[in-house]
């Protein structure tokens, strides 16, 4: 009779014991939105757009890409054709100004590229080539 005691005793305590809190694991936020063609990336929360952009057929960078802020300022612009950069692209500084800007053909610098300090003055011109 001892023994049956002890073992219902043991059984109680061990259920007793465990843990009985349940863990929630959150769910992963979808950030990427593809919808008729037009890519959409958010900021954590997506209350913010972070990119955005056309894709070709293939899924490939197409046209205007535009970067933002968490704040919602566009930081940089770049044209693409095709997954390759195409055309102008400029990016600035978290303040708006002017970072650089400058073209792209066929994915590589082209043109003169001009760079600005965070003041918006001119530090370097530099002449690219036309690729062969």
């Amino acid at each position: 009779m001892k023994r049956i005691i002890f073992y219902i005793s043991l059984t109680i305590f061990i259920y007793a014991c465990r843990d009985k809190t349940k863990v929630d694991t959150p769910k992963k936020e979808n950030l990427v939105e593809i919808v008729n063609g037009h890519y959409s990336e958010w900021y954590p929360g997506k209350k913010q757009l972070k990119f955005q952009g056309n894709l070709d057929s293939l899924g490939k960078r197409n046209g205007r890409w535009d970067f933002y802020s968490d704040k919602g300022t566009v930081l940089s612009t770049t044209e693409f054709e095709h997954g390759k950069k195409q055309g102008f692209s400029i990016v600035k500084y978290p303040n708006g100004q002017l970072h650089y800007r400058g073209e792209y053909n066929d994915d590589q610098q082209v043109g003169t590229w001009t760079t600005y300090d965070v003041k918006g003055n001119i530090i370097e011109e530099k002449k690219y080539d036309m690729p062969q």
